[in-house]
């Protein structure tokens, strides 16, 4: 078996068919139109978008997570979107048969499991880049840089770069793990090409190297 056809091998197995991104796409539409009836009925003026690996069309077949941000206008103050977009993702998440847990990073949101899909709901602000109020004020223009550079075989470059991370478990950015997040793994397709090529620079990596 030549490397292509392993990678080609590897890719029918991690690839999302129609029907997984079907599911994924009633998932999320039902989720969000849950999110929005709460944040209204609280009073909590945000829109409700998708973003992260679903948004990007980088997510692997049986290995999703749905990015779900409750996006506020600057004047909507920090204990209100936190308070209100907290308890609007435990209702929704209550009400569609899931279950939840409060996250505490450098900003609080709710992770929780719907459907078995992780689904992480994250209140954050609409703010020009570099203004950021919050740590995840960047994702939003993370997710539309890469789907404004990504598309068609370079999509499934990055799924096979996230497989290879997961294998060999350098894969997150937590404190833990260390290593790779997906947002990375975009970048690193996107600057050097390729999944083979990746690798290849990879192992002339010194201490520190800077892609821009």
């Amino acid at each position: 078996m030549t490397v292509e056809e392993l990678l080609n091998s590897v890719l029918r197995e991690i690839k999302p068919n129609p029907e997984d991104e079907l599911k994924v796409e009633e998932l999320s539409e039902k989720i969000t139109d849950a999110l929005k009836s709460e944040t209204r009925a609280l009073g909590l003026n945000v829109e409700v978008e998708i973003y992260g690996s679903v948004a990007k069309g980088t997510w692997l077949k049986g290995d999703v997570d749905l990015d779900v941000f409750l996006i506020a206008d600057v004047d909507v103050p920090r204990e209100k979107l936190i308070h209100g977009g907290l308890e609007s993702a435990k209702k929704v998440f209550r009400s569609l048969g899931g279950r939840w847990i409060e996250r505490y990073a450098d900003h609080p949101y709710v992770e929780g499991w719907i459907e078995g899909v992780r689904v992480d709901v994250v209140p954050c602000y609409r703010v020009k880049p570099g203004e950021w109020l919050t740590a995840v004020d960047r994702t939003p223009y993370h997710t539309k840089y890469i789907k404004s550079k990504l598309t068609g075989e370079a999509l499934d470059q990055v799924r096979l770069l996230k497989k290879f991370a997961k294998g060999i478990g350098v894969y997150g950015a937590d404190i833990k793990t260390g290593g790779f997040s997906g947002y990375l793994c975009e970048l690193l397709i996107l600057n050097y090409g390729g999944f083979i090529k990746t690798l290849e620079e990879a192992s002339k990596w010194s201490k520190r190297v800077i892609i821009d």
